[in-house]
């Protein structure tokens, strides 16, 4: 029987025994895992480049250009010094009992990790943090005040940094957390062996390439507690099930809505839970819901293009709507990569003659790729050649890069906070719908990606008439008339607002611009009910973003019910007809929504759709 030692404090400490044990086991499973690691990347043989995005290129550059003028560094290193002695001053007159003097450094307001009352309290944790934003401030400074660097050196420069910044901060070792040291001392070190053997099932999670737990996974099932808006599957291609909700009102619009998703992530942000899903919410406003549910693509998918997703997926989504309903004019709406192919297929439509589609609504959609935001930092001719080679031996690019990626571009909130509370306190992570969707990663056909990246990102040429060609049609968003309501948000890091509003002016038909607050999903996912945010809206679309924020009206709420309105003009005004049940038309139901393609998970099982 295990014997419990007590602190002095008279603490139930645990057994040094069953401590031993436990690392011991947690031991052996990591030089079990590592072994296995090891005999698969040797049988694989595929090739790992070292600097495919050239980094330390990017950083020799940066020390020669501050070589080059040394007194400048001279400068910056001198003012830092200053900052430093400041703060032994302040902490000095801390140790006296002194309460007036101020802070030398201090985080953001928005920096959630110094929020432990130790951070300020603790004459030791006040130092640890001070001297680690002092130190990071004149990093950045010193990046951005480097002259002479090219714009890709730079950019890659100043992210890098940051990541190297925030990789390093206190916060994220056992020993200068003060809330890590409490739970050390208090669980006598178990919240260690816990988190280490939280690292090992995420290092076994994806195969030797950590994937850092968001979430409970076990906690949600499709079908069950997210993407729960009943419907059925009613068409399926190689490409994607097409998903007909059931109506929530007993009259519904004239014109159906079909929903064009993105394929870089899935269907169900836009159906987390009820009380959120702009699916739902749809239907309880009377539309005749469609959504596109896109195959997760394997290696069958390698030579799929950009033009196979316009032909074999938006084309015949319209067709297929338009069989089971009996319109020939339908409404439609979209989501990042979604509403680049929407608006690409608005483009082929109009060379043919194709006036089926009534309005279009994008959120967050790029259309001119000149200024990307902070991935163009993975976005240049070297970096796109080493993905391409990397995508062409597997025939796709794997759903974990994909994430990482994004994941980057919020290290502190995405993945240093997870790797704290899993690997250093030893938690288990908290269910979370919005999470559990950011984990579900999905796969890139790689003939498809490499289209996406060279004639978009790189090349920027759908804003070009007649820039890029697709199913024969020479693609000219400057003749689409077809009125369009797009809608973005202050805060999008993926898709920037002044860069979709750029895109926006690109159709010539009626457009409305929306700007919406919050990111890049929760200023879409922003229900009525939760009264958050608010949006601006603008009678003009002048040319520049800055003049038509200047003259734009601030709004409470979301701007769902302004959508709604607009929308509504659109959808057959106060012509209504009874309600459609999928399966009642023309196709028969082939299974309940939301169907078996996005049930395709890549950390749970490889197995390709059928």
């Amino acid at each position: 029987m295990s014997q419990q030692n007590k602190t002095d404090e008279g603490k139930t400490m645990p057994d040094p025994a069953e401590l031993i044990k436990s690392y011991s086991e947690v031991a052996k499973r990591a030089s079990q895992m590592m072994a296995k690691y090891i005999d698969k990347k040797a049988s694989e043989g595929i090739s790992m480049p070292a600097d495919e995005m050239g980094i330390a290129k990017a950083f020799s550059d940066l020390a020669s250009r501050l070589l080059a003028d040394p007194q400048k560094l001279m400068e910056a290193q001198m003012k830092m010094m200053r900052d430093y002695v400041s703060l032994w001053q302040y902490s000095a007159s801390k140790m006296m009992g002194s309460t007036s003097v101020a802070p030398v450094a201090v985080p953001a307001k928005s920096d959630k990790r110094f929020k432990d009352d130790e951070w300020e309290s603790n004459f030791l944790f006040d130092f640890i943090k001070q001297s680690y934003l002092i130190t990071s401030g004149h990093m950045n400074n010193i990046v951005a005040e480097t002259e002479g660097l090219d714009e890709s050196t730079h950019r890659k420069v100043d992210f890098f940094t940051r990541q190297y910044i925030d990789a390093m901060s206190p916060t994220n070792f056992a020993m200068s957390n003060p809330e890590v040291v409490r739970e050390t001392m208090n669980s006598g070190g178990k919240n260690l062996i816990s988190g280490f053997d939280n690292l090992l099932r995420d290092l076994e999670a994806g195969d030797g390439k950590l994937k850092i737990r968001m979430t409970d996974p076990d906690a949600f099932e499709l079908g069950k507690n997210v993407a729960t808006t009943p419907g059925k599957v009613v068409f399926q291609n190689e490409m994607f099930q097409l998903i007909q909700y059931d109506p929530a009102t007993p009259q519904q619009f004239k014109k159906p809505l079909l929903i064009v998703p993105p394929w870089i992530n899935k269907f169900y942000i836009l159906d987390l839970r009820e009380k959120n899903s702009f699916v739902k919410w749809t239907t309880d406003q009377g539309h005749t819901t469609f959504i596109i549910s896109w195959v997760n693509p394997d290696e069958r998918h390698a030579k799929k293009n950009f033009e196979n997703y316009l032909l074999e997926g938006t084309m015949v989504a319209v067709d297929t709507v338009e069989k089971i309903t009996g319109e020939s004019k339908i409404n439609t709406a979209s989501y990042c990569l979604g509403g680049t192919l929407l608006m690409s297929t608005l483009a082929y439509m109009t060379a043919k003659k194709d006036k089926r589609i009534n309005s279009a609504t994008f959120f967050t959609t790029m259309l001119d790729f000149s200024e990307p935001g902070e991935l163009k930092v993975f976005l240049d001719e070297s970096t796109v050649d080493s993905l391409e080679k990397r995508m062409n031996e597997r025939g796709y690019l794997d759903g974990s890069d994909m994430a990482g990626t994004f994941n980057m571009l919020r290290a502190n909130d995405l993945i240093w906070s997870f790797a704290v509370n899993n690997y250093l306190m030893g938690k288990e992570s908290f269910p979370f719908d919005l999470l559990y969707w950011n984990s579900d990663s999905t796969r890139m056909p790689a003939t498809m990606h490499s289209f996406y990246l060279r004639n978009f990102y790189l090349g920027n040429k759908l804003r070009e008439p007649g820039g890029i060609e697709l199913g024969g049609a020479k693609i000219d968003i400057s003749k689409v008339k077809t009125p369009c309501y797009f809608v973005s948000a202050i805060e999008d890091h993926i898709a920037p607002w002044k860069s979709t509003y750029m895109g926006a002016l690109l159709p010539t038909g009626p457009v409305k611009f929306v700007l919406g607050g919050s990111g890049h999903i929760a200023g879409i996912i922003n229900p009525p009910v939760a009264n958050k945010y608010g949006f601006w809206t603008n009678a003009e679309m002048p040319a520049s973003s800055d003049d038509f924020l200047a003259g734009a009206t601030q709004n409470p709420g979301s701007w769902w019910t302004d959508w709604q309105q607009w929308v509504t003009d659109h959808a057959g005004g106060k012509e209504k007809i009874d309600a459609r049940k999928p399966g009642d038309g023309p196709l028969k139901a082939i299974e309940d929504a939301p169907g078996s393609f996005v049930k395709l998970r890549l950390d749970k099982k490889k197995v390709a759709a059928k």
